[in-house]
């Protein structure tokens, strides 16, 4: 409720000099009874405007302050402290519509820790923030729903946990009140499934436990299940049962790292057709199901009270991969919690290894190292950002354009103190890359508060061979990632070119850098570059591919695949159609892109790809169907079953392009906001935006929000997929893609690694050869992998 006072400032009041106490009436109409010092109120005093308001309470010098009620003609009341005319302090307000409020205020508004009681019922108890729910703090609703967690602008978002009236629970990640990121969810039977939702859907991979399945999160908390070829984090062991088995386990956590699992069964990928399923539950239905592998053969039946039971300690779980809430592929396996070492295929219980995205904290072993990289790039981009913009010059390319200095933990003249080590720091060419950043539209202050803002930085694990450690802005709008020091002269030295490159074409696909670092610690010499995250968009990346049209080594292991896992060559098993404009301006622009790399002597680069799957719609339409069999029987029709088979190699009707608005897309500064927005045949040859119900409107330009359509085509006969059969053989999908790793040259290492592989294996399958045979070979596997 927006609260206003009126001031009595202005108005004029009939009183005689030295008068302590009186009643006065305002030419306005309004009056006050009470104390007076000299000329104005001051002390107790009651006001009442014309329109029936009533303020009672403390003033001082002529304004309302201190503590007092006030009363609206409404009937809304409100007491507590007051300062200036503000509801300000501690109070309590009384809403016409029956609803309370107990807590902070500041300027009229809750703000700090209150407790409110809605009209209906509901409960908010926690922090506040201008008005709006923000911080932590526990919503109860009037149907017995309750969630507790992190809010932000009065929506739930950051961690937390929903109970629904019903038994289900989720705990994980919300974003504007909608579960968001990786999270579990535990139903009212006892069944849980773990995975990722995007906007309030199952998006992504997850793994899917019966009702009765000793489930691994029922083990300890901050641990993780690695099997087969997933790792998943654990819940809290708090919202399981403590009863029965579980409750022994938790009592001898020293015995947890030393359990073990087997997986017994691998079957192949497929659509499921139980009606629960789609909602993430399984059921039994009193019925015994039979699998069978190689040399092994397994029963496994529903007991009386529903709960599954499994011979030989084994339980039987669900790989599941989801698209916008329907469920698209499933891997059923066993898994055995008994002896371990019991047969090949096992998996062990084991600490959380560091997940992708983790945020680096006090006592972090990178932490020193990220406030120091963070101070640095302060300094200097603090530094050179007065200077007047102006043209590069040669001398501001090469290794001795930079910037030196000493940062001392106590301090000195040029420097501020801080809480870390000295340490000595170097900026490479910092006109270059300011103009640079200019060029790419990126705001100075935003580039400070991105990577040097009050959160810290997420380390990632190198997807390559090189051992490079990345770093992620929070706001995932820069990567950091470590140089080793050849890398760092090869950028050195093409960086004029790089340069000329890039202002030339504003829709090159190459790798966008900011800035070029070193700092060194007691002796040791870490290197960074700072570069634009192409992946950086709302929407989720179902699929990463590393593509470099070699074959020699070009494929994944397996059991080392989890959800994080970029992808080769050899794995890809699609072929994307653009419309014929877009796929002309894509290969103009690879060649480009090629030449300069090959003029530069530069190979192993490759095309990173990501893919943002649309679930089909005849499949949505199928989910929505035995969602209404879920509610309402027990089974599901079996016609329904045939039906979704006729019907699953429709063809997708196409991603829906709208006339670009450049006020309807977003303008946030980025590596992405620099480059020309595409044009469709569809819109009249109009510059386009792609349009996503329930996510938003996405401007469309070169490697940045491309709808396509993606037909199943293995390239390759070995490939990880191209073995599998794939129900879904056309999928709408959006694509991210540029050109990354530019920093190795065909030196003479390379050219060593390129005879003796040559020995061993077709000369033209390995990654090092000349650059312009990789140039060629690079282009001639792009235009299988998006056909004319």
């Amino acid at each position: 409720m927006n609260i206003s006072l009126e001031s009595i400032a202005g108005a004029s009041m009939s009183y005689e000099h030295g008068e302590s106490h009186a009643e006065k009436v305002l030419s306005n109409g309004d009056v006050y009874v009470g104390d007076f010092d000299g000329l104005l109120p001051h002390g107790m005093g009651r006001y009442t405007w014309l329109n029936g308001t009533i303020y009672d309470g403390q003033w001082e010098k002529n304004k309302i302050t201190g503590r007092g009620k006030i009363l609206w003609p409404s009937g809304a009341a409100y007491e507590g402290e007051i300062s200036g005319g503000f509801l300000h302090g501690s109070g309590s307000l009384f809403g016409f519509d029956g609803s309370i409020y107990k807590g902070s205020w500041m300027m009229n508004r809750q703000h700090g820790k209150g407790i409110k009681t809605y009209s209906n019922l509901d409960e908010y108890d926690g922090f506040w923030r201008e008005g709006l729910q923000e911080g932590f703090g526990t919503y109860k609703w009037s149907n017995g729903n309750n969630y507790s967690g992190n809010w932000k602008a009065g929506k739930m978002s950051g961690k937390g946990v929903m109970k629904w009236s019903n038994g289900d629970l989720f705990d994980g990640d919300w974003l504007d009140g909608l579960e968001n990121g990786s999270g579990y969810y535990k139903y009212a039977d006892g069944s849980v499934y773990v995975g990722i939702w995007s906007r309030g859907l199952k998006d992504g991979h997850g793994t899917f436990f019966p009702t009765g399945s000793r489930t691994p999160y029922q083990l300890t908390y901050s641990k993780s299940i690695v099997c087969g070829n997933k790792v998943q984090s654990l819940g809290p062991a708090s919202f399981f049962s403590n009863e029965g088995p579980v409750s022994k386990m938790l009592s001898k956590r020293s015995k947890v790292n030393r359990w073990s699992m087997i997986g017994c069964l691998r079957s192949t990928k497929r659509i499921s057709h139980r009606p629960s399923s789609l909602d993430g539950i399984w059921n039994v239905n009193d019925a015994c199901v039979s699998s069978s592998s190689e040399n092994t053969s397994h029963t496994l039946c529903s007991t009386d009270e529903s709960q599954l039971e499994l011979l030989d300690d084994r339980i039987l779980v669900y790989d599941r991969e989801y698209m916008q809430g329907v469920l698209i592929t499933e891997r059923m396996r066993y898994c055995d919690f008994g002896r371990p070492q019991r047969a090949k295929w096992h998996c062990k219980m084991s600490k959380q290894p560091k997940r992708p995205g983790e945020t680096i904290y006090g006592g972090h072993r990178s932490y020193y190292l990220m406030l120091n990289l963070q101070l640095g790039i302060r300094y200097t981009v603090g530094k050179i950002t007065p200077v007047p913009m102006r043209e590069v010059r040669s001398s501001d390319f090469g290794p001795r354009a930079r910037i030196q200095m000493y940062f001392p933990s106590r301090g000195s003249q040029f420097t501020p103190p801080h809480n870390s080590v000295g340490f000595f720091w170097k900026d490479y060419c910092p006109m270059v890359f300011r103009n640079l950043r200019e060029m790419f539209k990126i705001d100075a202050a935003d580039y400070m508060m991105s990577v040097c803002g009050g959160d810290g930085l997420k380390e990632l694990s190198s997807p390559g061979k090189s051992g490079s450690i990345f770093y992620l802005s929070q706001d995932e709008r820069f990567l950091i990632k470590t140089l080793r020091k050849y890398e760092l002269k090869i950028l050195l030295k093409m960086l004029p070119n790089y340069y000329g490159h890039v202002g030339a074409y504003e829709n090159t696909l190459i790798t966008k850098f900011f800035g070029l670092h070193r700092l060194t610690i007691k002796g040791r010499k870490v290197r960074f570059v700072v570069m634009g995250n192409m992946f950086r968009t709302e929407l989720r990346i179902h699929r990463r591919y590393d593509l470099k049209g070699s074959s020699h080594g070009r494929s994944t292991i397996k059991h080392n695949i989890n959800e994080n896992t970029t992808l080769k060559d050899l794995d890809l098993s699609y072929v994307f159609n653009l419309e014929k404009s877009w796929r002309e301006s894509l290969f103009r622009q690879i060649s480009l892109d090629c030449k300069f790399l090959e003029s530069q002597s530069i190979i192993d680069y490759s095309m990173l790809l990501g893919l943002h799957f649309r679930a089909p719609e005849h499949l949505k339409a199928y989910s929505k169907s035995q969602n209404l069999l879920k509610h309402g029987a027990n089974s599901a029709d079996d016609n329904s079953d045939i039906q979704l088979r006729d019907e699953v190699k429709t063809p997708p009707k196409g991603l829906r392009l709208v006339a670009h608005e450049p006020s309807s897309v977003s303008s946030l500064p980025g590596s992405h906001i620099r480059g020309s927005t595409l044009r469709a045949s569809a819109a009249d040859n109009k510059e386009v935006d792609l349009l996503l119900p329930g996510t938003g409107r996405l401007r469309v330009q070169l490697g940045v929000n491309m709808p396509a359509e993606a037909n199943w085509k293995p390239l390759h006969n070995n490939g990880l997929h191209s073995a599998e059969f794939n129900p879904v053989e056309v999928y709408d999908v959006v694509l991210y893609f540029g050109i990354i790793d530019i920093l190795q040259e065909y030196n003479m290492t390379k050219k060593f690694e390129h005879c003796c592989k040559s020995l061993k294996c077709d000369p033209l399958s390995i990654s090092a050869v000349a650059p312009k045979m990789y140039s060629k070979r690079f282009v001639e596997f792009l235009e299988k992998v998006f056909p004319d």
